[in-house]
Protein backbone atom coordinates (compact mmCIF):
# COMPACT_ATOMS: atom_id res chain seq x y z
CA UNK A 1 0.00 0.00 0.00
CA UNK A 2 2.82 2.40 0.86
CA UNK A 3 4.56 1.67 -2.43
CA UNK A 4 1.38 2.38 -4.36
CA UNK A 5 0.85 5.59 -2.43
CA UNK A 6 4.39 6.80 -3.12
CA UNK A 7 4.04 6.18 -6.84
CA UNK A 8 0.80 8.10 -6.90
CA UNK A 9 2.30 10.91 -4.87
CA UNK A 10 5.16 11.15 -7.33
CA UNK A 11 2.63 11.87 -10.07
CA UNK A 12 0.74 14.30 -7.90
CA UNK A 13 0.22 17.91 -8.87
CA UNK A 14 1.53 18.86 -5.46
CA UNK A 15 4.96 17.48 -6.23
CA UNK A 16 4.81 18.94 -9.72
CA UNK A 17 4.05 22.36 -8.31
CA UNK A 18 7.63 23.23 -7.45
CA UNK A 19 8.53 22.57 -11.09
CA UNK A 20 6.21 25.28 -12.31
CA UNK A 21 7.80 28.12 -14.23
CA UNK A 22 4.89 30.53 -14.07
CA UNK A 23 5.96 33.89 -12.68
CA UNK A 24 3.62 36.63 -11.57
CA UNK A 25 3.66 40.05 -13.13
CA UNK A 26 4.90 42.55 -10.55
CA UNK A 27 2.18 45.15 -10.83
CA UNK A 28 1.98 48.10 -8.52
CA UNK A 29 -0.87 47.13 -6.27
CA UNK A 30 -1.36 49.16 -3.11
CA UNK A 31 -4.16 47.75 -0.99
CA UNK A 32 -5.73 50.32 1.27
CA UNK A 33 -7.16 49.83 4.71
CA UNK A 34 -10.79 48.85 4.31
CA UNK A 35 -13.42 51.30 5.47
CA UNK A 36 -15.61 50.39 8.36
CA UNK A 37 -18.87 48.81 7.31
CA UNK A 38 -21.75 51.12 6.53
CA UNK A 39 -24.73 51.20 8.80
CA UNK A 40 -27.66 48.94 7.98
CA UNK A 41 -29.71 51.89 6.73
CA UNK A 42 -27.01 52.84 4.21
CA UNK A 43 -26.03 49.37 3.04
CA UNK A 44 -27.76 49.70 -0.34
CA UNK A 45 -27.42 53.46 -0.73
CA UNK A 46 -25.46 53.27 -3.99
CA UNK A 47 -28.04 51.14 -5.79
CA UNK A 48 -31.02 52.64 -7.59
CA UNK A 49 -32.92 49.35 -7.47
CA UNK A 50 -33.65 47.57 -4.23
CA UNK A 51 -31.93 44.17 -4.11
CA UNK A 52 -34.17 41.20 -4.83
CA UNK A 53 -31.99 38.59 -3.16
CA UNK A 54 -29.85 38.31 -0.06
CA UNK A 55 -27.15 35.73 0.56
CA UNK A 56 -26.54 34.08 3.88
CA UNK A 57 -23.09 32.54 3.98
CA UNK A 58 -21.10 30.35 6.33
CA UNK A 59 -17.91 28.35 6.05
CA UNK A 60 -16.54 25.30 7.81
CA UNK A 61 -13.05 23.87 7.57
CA UNK A 62 -10.45 21.60 9.13
CA UNK A 63 -6.79 20.85 8.50
CA UNK A 64 -6.06 17.24 7.63
CA UNK A 65 -3.97 16.62 10.74
CA UNK A 66 -6.44 18.13 13.21
CA UNK A 67 -9.59 16.74 14.88
CA UNK A 68 -12.79 18.40 13.70
CA UNK A 69 -14.98 20.43 16.04
CA UNK A 70 -18.08 21.89 14.33
CA UNK A 71 -18.56 24.40 17.15
CA UNK A 72 -15.22 26.11 16.53
CA UNK A 73 -14.24 25.26 12.95
CA UNK A 74 -16.95 27.47 11.50
CA UNK A 75 -17.22 31.03 10.18
CA UNK A 76 -20.43 33.08 10.08
CA UNK A 77 -20.47 35.84 7.48
CA UNK A 78 -21.71 39.19 8.76
CA UNK A 79 -21.76 41.85 6.01
CA UNK A 80 -21.51 44.65 8.58
CA UNK A 81 -18.12 43.59 9.94
CA UNK A 82 -14.85 45.29 9.09
CA UNK A 83 -12.52 43.73 6.50
CA UNK A 84 -9.00 43.45 7.89
CA UNK A 85 -6.15 44.46 5.52
CA UNK A 86 -4.20 41.36 4.40
CA UNK A 87 -0.83 42.69 5.53
CA UNK A 88 -2.17 43.18 9.05
CA UNK A 89 -3.21 39.55 9.38
CA UNK A 90 -0.94 37.18 11.28
CA UNK A 91 -0.65 33.47 10.40
CA UNK A 92 -1.79 32.68 13.94
CA UNK A 93 -5.08 34.46 13.21
CA UNK A 94 -5.92 32.25 10.24
CA UNK A 95 -8.70 29.69 10.46
CA UNK A 96 -7.50 26.18 11.21
CA UNK A 97 -7.94 25.08 7.61
CA UNK A 98 -4.40 24.04 6.72
CA UNK A 99 -3.46 24.92 3.15
CA UNK A 100 -7.12 25.49 2.24
CA UNK A 101 -8.49 29.02 2.45
CA UNK A 102 -11.75 30.86 1.83
CA UNK A 103 -13.18 34.36 1.76
CA UNK A 104 -16.57 36.06 1.92
CA UNK A 105 -17.11 39.78 1.38
CA UNK A 106 -19.91 42.12 0.47
CA UNK A 107 -19.22 44.13 -2.66
CA UNK A 108 -19.22 47.59 -1.15
CA UNK A 109 -22.83 48.74 -0.70
CA UNK A 110 -24.32 47.01 -3.74
CA UNK A 111 -26.06 44.15 -1.96
CA UNK A 112 -23.96 41.65 -3.93
CA UNK A 113 -21.61 39.20 -2.24
CA UNK A 114 -18.29 37.69 -3.33
CA UNK A 115 -16.97 34.42 -1.95
CA UNK A 116 -14.76 31.50 -2.85
CA UNK A 117 -12.23 28.86 -1.85
CA UNK A 118 -8.57 28.25 -2.64
CA UNK A 119 -6.38 25.19 -2.11
CA UNK A 120 -2.68 25.90 -1.54
CA UNK A 121 -0.27 23.72 -3.49
CA UNK A 122 1.38 21.43 -0.95
CA UNK A 123 4.42 20.69 -3.11
CA UNK A 124 5.95 24.02 -2.13
CA UNK A 125 6.75 22.56 1.29
CA UNK A 126 9.74 20.83 -0.33
CA UNK A 127 11.12 24.27 -1.18
CA UNK A 128 10.72 25.57 2.36
CA UNK A 129 7.55 27.50 1.56
CA UNK A 130 4.34 27.37 3.59
CA UNK A 131 1.59 26.76 0.98
CA UNK A 132 -0.94 28.45 3.27
CA UNK A 133 0.78 31.81 2.81
CA UNK A 134 -0.30 31.98 -0.83
CA UNK A 135 -3.83 30.60 -0.51
CA UNK A 136 -4.78 32.63 2.56
CA UNK A 137 -3.14 35.82 1.27
CA UNK A 138 -4.81 35.36 -2.11
CA UNK A 139 -8.23 35.06 -0.48
CA UNK A 140 -7.57 38.05 1.79
CA UNK A 141 -6.73 40.22 -1.21
CA UNK A 142 -9.86 39.12 -3.07
CA UNK A 143 -11.98 39.95 -0.03
CA UNK A 144 -10.44 43.41 0.19
CA UNK A 145 -10.83 44.07 -3.55
CA UNK A 146 -14.51 43.13 -3.40
CA UNK A 147 -15.13 45.24 -0.31
CA UNK A 148 -13.52 48.33 -1.85
CA UNK A 149 -15.06 47.97 -5.31
CA UNK A 150 -16.89 51.16 -6.23
CA UNK A 151 -20.06 49.98 -7.92
CA UNK A 152 -21.03 53.49 -9.02
CA UNK A 153 -17.76 54.32 -10.80
CA UNK A 154 -15.70 51.14 -11.36
CA UNK A 155 -16.35 48.71 -14.24
CA UNK A 156 -18.61 45.80 -13.24
CA UNK A 157 -16.79 43.28 -11.09
CA UNK A 158 -16.81 39.71 -12.40
CA UNK A 159 -15.54 36.57 -10.72
CA UNK A 160 -12.61 36.32 -13.13
CA UNK A 161 -11.69 39.98 -12.62
CA UNK A 162 -11.78 39.47 -8.86
CA UNK A 163 -9.53 36.42 -9.21
CA UNK A 164 -7.14 38.53 -11.30
CA UNK A 165 -7.13 41.33 -8.72
CA UNK A 166 -6.29 38.88 -5.95
CA UNK A 167 -3.61 37.21 -8.04
CA UNK A 168 -1.96 40.49 -9.00
CA UNK A 169 -1.97 41.63 -5.38
CA UNK A 170 -0.48 38.44 -3.94
CA UNK A 171 2.19 38.43 -6.64
CA UNK A 172 3.09 42.00 -5.71
CA UNK A 173 3.27 41.18 -1.99
CA UNK A 174 6.99 41.29 -1.20
CA UNK A 175 6.50 39.28 1.97
CA UNK A 176 5.64 36.23 -0.14
CA UNK A 177 8.40 34.60 -2.14
CA UNK A 178 6.61 31.61 -3.69
CA UNK A 179 3.45 29.52 -3.70
CA UNK A 180 0.38 28.55 -5.65
CA UNK A 181 -3.24 27.46 -5.38
CA UNK A 182 -6.40 26.47 -7.17
CA UNK A 183 -9.41 28.78 -6.90
CA UNK A 184 -13.18 28.76 -7.26
CA UNK A 185 -14.59 32.29 -7.01
CA UNK A 186 -18.15 33.59 -7.22
CA UNK A 187 -20.06 36.83 -7.31
CA UNK A 188 -23.70 36.50 -6.29
CA UNK A 189 -25.56 39.56 -7.50
CA UNK A 190 -28.39 41.27 -5.68
CA UNK A 191 -30.43 40.66 -8.85
CA UNK A 192 -30.14 36.87 -8.50
CA UNK A 193 -27.40 36.27 -11.06
CA UNK A 194 -24.37 34.16 -10.15
CA UNK A 195 -21.00 34.53 -11.88
CA UNK A 196 -18.40 31.81 -11.23
CA UNK A 197 -14.74 31.46 -12.22
CA UNK A 198 -13.20 28.08 -11.47
CA UNK A 199 -9.54 27.22 -11.95
CA UNK A 200 -8.36 23.77 -10.89
CA UNK A 201 -10.05 21.01 -8.94
CA UNK A 202 -11.89 22.99 -6.31
CA UNK A 203 -15.46 23.51 -7.42
CA UNK A 204 -19.11 24.23 -6.66
CA UNK A 205 -22.61 22.76 -6.71
CA UNK A 206 -25.94 24.55 -7.05
CA UNK A 207 -28.66 22.60 -5.23
CA UNK A 208 -32.33 23.23 -5.97
CA UNK A 209 -35.40 21.38 -4.68
CA UNK A 210 -33.79 18.05 -3.83
CA UNK A 211 -31.61 18.00 -6.93
CA UNK A 212 -28.15 18.99 -8.15
CA UNK A 213 -29.12 21.80 -10.51
CA UNK A 214 -25.59 22.41 -11.82
CA UNK A 215 -22.00 21.75 -10.84
CA UNK A 216 -18.49 22.54 -12.02
CA UNK A 217 -16.08 20.21 -13.79
CA UNK A 218 -12.45 20.11 -12.59
CA UNK A 219 -9.72 21.57 -14.78
CA UNK A 220 -6.73 19.24 -14.93
CA UNK A 221 -3.59 18.85 -17.02
CA UNK A 222 -3.45 15.15 -16.15
CA UNK A 223 -4.58 12.81 -13.39
CA UNK A 224 -4.38 14.63 -10.04
CA UNK A 225 -2.69 17.58 -11.74
CA UNK A 226 -5.14 20.50 -11.69
CA UNK A 227 -4.75 23.95 -13.12
CA UNK A 228 -3.18 26.27 -10.56
CA UNK A 229 -2.04 29.85 -10.08
CA UNK A 230 1.63 30.12 -9.17
CA UNK A 231 4.25 32.53 -7.90
CA UNK A 232 7.68 31.15 -8.82
CA UNK A 233 10.87 32.80 -7.51
CA UNK A 234 13.72 33.42 -9.98
CA UNK A 235 15.91 30.77 -8.31
CA UNK A 236 13.35 28.02 -8.95
CA UNK A 237 12.73 29.25 -12.49
CA UNK A 238 16.48 29.15 -13.14
CA UNK A 239 16.73 25.57 -11.88
CA UNK A 240 13.88 24.56 -14.13
CA UNK A 241 15.54 26.21 -17.10
CA UNK A 242 18.75 24.33 -16.35
CA UNK A 243 17.38 20.90 -15.47
CA UNK A 244 13.94 20.83 -17.07
CA UNK A 245 10.63 19.84 -15.55
CA UNK A 246 6.90 20.35 -15.73
CA UNK A 247 5.67 23.82 -16.66
CA UNK A 248 2.34 24.71 -15.09
CA UNK A 249 1.56 28.20 -16.34
CA UNK A 250 -2.07 28.81 -15.52
CA UNK A 251 -3.58 32.26 -15.12
CA UNK A 252 -6.98 33.68 -14.14
CA UNK A 253 -7.81 33.99 -17.84
CA UNK A 254 -7.66 30.17 -18.02
CA UNK A 255 -10.48 29.75 -15.50
CA UNK A 256 -13.78 28.27 -16.61
CA UNK A 257 -16.41 31.02 -16.36
CA UNK A 258 -20.11 30.24 -16.05
CA UNK A 259 -23.26 32.24 -15.27
CA UNK A 260 -26.30 30.95 -13.44
CA UNK A 261 -29.74 32.22 -12.47
CA UNK A 262 -30.61 31.81 -8.80
CA UNK A 263 -33.95 31.18 -7.14
CA UNK A 264 -35.32 31.47 -3.65
CA UNK A 265 -34.07 28.55 -1.57
CA UNK A 266 -31.13 27.57 -3.79
CA UNK A 267 -28.08 26.33 -1.89
CA UNK A 268 -24.58 27.02 -3.22
CA UNK A 269 -21.75 24.77 -2.07
CA UNK A 270 -18.17 25.85 -2.86
CA UNK A 271 -15.53 23.34 -1.80
CA UNK A 272 -11.90 22.34 -2.11
CA UNK A 273 -10.86 18.89 -3.28
CA UNK A 274 -10.76 17.72 0.33
CA UNK A 275 -14.54 17.61 -0.02
CA UNK A 276 -14.90 16.75 -3.70
CA UNK A 277 -12.33 13.92 -3.61
CA UNK A 278 -14.19 12.26 -0.74
CA UNK A 279 -17.88 12.96 -1.38
CA UNK A 280 -19.82 12.41 -4.58
CA UNK A 281 -22.29 15.10 -5.64
CA UNK A 282 -25.15 12.86 -4.58
CA UNK A 283 -23.56 12.46 -1.14
CA UNK A 284 -23.54 16.24 -0.73
CA UNK A 285 -27.13 16.45 -1.95
CA UNK A 286 -28.27 13.81 0.55
CA UNK A 287 -26.60 15.66 3.41
CA UNK A 288 -28.11 18.99 2.35
CA UNK A 289 -31.56 17.51 1.76
CA UNK A 290 -31.61 15.97 5.22
CA UNK A 291 -30.74 19.31 6.82
CA UNK A 292 -33.10 21.38 4.67
CA UNK A 293 -36.09 19.10 5.21
CA UNK A 294 -35.48 18.65 8.95
CA UNK A 295 -35.24 22.42 9.49
CA UNK A 296 -38.32 23.18 7.40
CA UNK A 297 -36.42 25.08 4.70
CA UNK A 298 -37.66 22.52 2.20
CA UNK A 299 -41.25 21.38 2.69
CA UNK A 300 -42.79 18.17 1.35
CA UNK A 301 -45.95 18.75 -0.68
CA UNK A 302 -49.11 16.62 -0.73
CA UNK A 303 -48.16 15.49 -4.22
CA UNK A 304 -44.88 14.10 -2.94
CA UNK A 305 -42.73 16.92 -4.26
CA UNK A 306 -40.67 19.57 -2.53
CA UNK A 307 -41.10 23.32 -2.22
CA UNK A 308 -39.12 26.03 -0.49
CA UNK A 309 -40.69 27.59 2.59
CA UNK A 310 -42.02 31.08 1.89
CA UNK A 311 -39.72 32.78 4.38
CA UNK A 312 -36.22 31.61 5.21
CA UNK A 313 -35.43 34.56 7.47
CA UNK A 314 -35.80 32.75 10.82
CA UNK A 315 -33.43 30.03 9.62
CA UNK A 316 -30.68 32.08 7.98
CA UNK A 317 -30.42 35.34 9.94
CA UNK A 318 -27.63 35.59 12.51
CA UNK A 319 -29.09 35.34 16.01
CA UNK A 320 -28.29 37.63 18.91
CA UNK A 321 -25.22 36.13 20.60
CA UNK A 322 -24.98 38.68 23.40
CA UNK A 323 -25.72 35.92 25.91
CA UNK A 324 -22.77 33.89 24.70
CA UNK A 325 -24.84 31.20 23.04
CA UNK A 326 -23.42 29.23 20.13
CA UNK A 327 -24.41 30.66 16.75
CA UNK A 328 -26.27 28.14 14.61
CA UNK A 329 -27.91 28.97 11.29
CA UNK A 330 -29.15 26.96 8.34
CA UNK A 331 -26.05 27.80 6.33
CA UNK A 332 -23.65 26.95 9.15
CA UNK A 333 -25.41 23.63 9.77
CA UNK A 334 -25.12 22.75 6.10
CA UNK A 335 -21.43 23.67 6.08
CA UNK A 336 -20.53 21.74 9.22
CA UNK A 337 -22.49 18.65 8.18
CA UNK A 338 -20.72 18.54 4.81
CA UNK A 339 -17.27 19.02 6.34
CA UNK A 340 -17.92 16.40 9.00
CA UNK A 341 -18.94 13.89 6.33
CA UNK A 342 -15.92 14.70 4.17
CA UNK A 343 -13.58 14.37 7.15
CA UNK A 344 -15.04 10.96 8.03
CA UNK A 345 -14.82 9.78 4.42
CA UNK A 346 -11.22 10.94 4.10
CA UNK A 347 -10.04 8.53 6.81
CA UNK A 348 -12.33 5.66 5.81
CA UNK A 349 -10.09 2.95 4.33
CA UNK A 350 -12.90 0.74 3.05
CA UNK A 351 -15.44 2.93 1.27
CA UNK A 352 -14.14 4.15 -2.09
CA UNK A 353 -14.78 7.82 -2.79
CA UNK A 354 -14.38 9.90 -5.98
CA UNK A 355 -10.58 9.98 -5.71
CA UNK A 356 -10.33 6.20 -5.39
CA UNK A 357 -12.58 5.83 -8.44
CA UNK A 358 -10.23 8.08 -10.42
CA UNK A 359 -7.20 6.09 -9.29
CA UNK A 360 -8.80 2.86 -10.48
CA UNK A 361 -9.65 4.52 -13.79
CA UNK A 362 -6.15 5.76 -14.56
CA UNK A 363 -4.12 3.19 -12.61
CA UNK A 364 -6.20 -0.01 -12.60
CA UNK A 365 -3.40 -2.04 -11.02
CA UNK A 366 -3.02 0.24 -8.01
CA UNK A 367 -4.45 -1.10 -4.78
CA UNK A 368 -5.93 2.19 -3.57
CA UNK A 369 -9.10 2.03 -1.52
CA UNK A 370 -10.99 4.36 0.78
CA UNK A 371 -10.81 8.13 1.04
CA UNK A 372 -8.08 10.69 0.54
CA UNK A 373 -6.73 12.45 3.62
CA UNK A 374 -6.60 16.17 2.94
CA UNK A 375 -7.50 19.60 4.27
CA UNK A 376 -11.23 20.23 4.00
CA UNK A 377 -12.99 23.54 3.38
CA UNK A 378 -16.49 24.49 2.26
CA UNK A 379 -18.42 27.73 1.82
CA UNK A 380 -22.22 27.47 1.78
CA UNK A 381 -24.58 30.23 0.65
CA UNK A 382 -28.36 30.09 1.02
CA UNK A 383 -30.29 32.23 -1.46
CA UNK A 384 -33.17 34.20 0.05
CA UNK A 385 -35.55 36.25 -2.07
CA UNK A 386 -36.30 39.39 -0.12
CA UNK A 387 -39.83 40.13 -1.39
CA UNK A 388 -42.10 38.83 -2.54
CA UNK A 389 -41.33 35.27 -1.49
CA UNK A 390 -41.62 32.80 -4.30
CA UNK A 391 -43.28 29.43 -3.75
CA UNK A 392 -41.07 27.06 -5.73
CA UNK A 393 -42.56 23.67 -6.47
CA UNK A 394 -40.98 20.56 -7.86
Amino acid sequence: MATSYNRLAAASWRTLAKASTQSCSRLRVHPHIAMTSSSRSKLYSTSTDAPRFSYHVASSFIAKDRPYDPSTHVFHFNPYNRIQPPKNRRPSARPESGHDAFFVSRINDSGSVAFGVADGVGGWVDSGVDPADFSHGFCDYMALAAHEHQTSSDPPLTARKLMQKGYDAICNDRSLRAGGSTACVAIAGADGNLDVANLGDSGFLQLRLNGVHTYSEPQTHAFNTPFQLSLVPPSVAARMAAFGGAQLSDLPRDADVTQHTLRHGDVLVFATDGVLDNLFNQDILRIASRVLVSTGAWVMTEAGGVRVTDTLDPLVELPDTSEGKRTVTLQSTLATEIVAAAKRASVNTKLDGPFAKEVHKYYPHENWHGGKVDDVCVVVAVVNEIAPAVKSKL
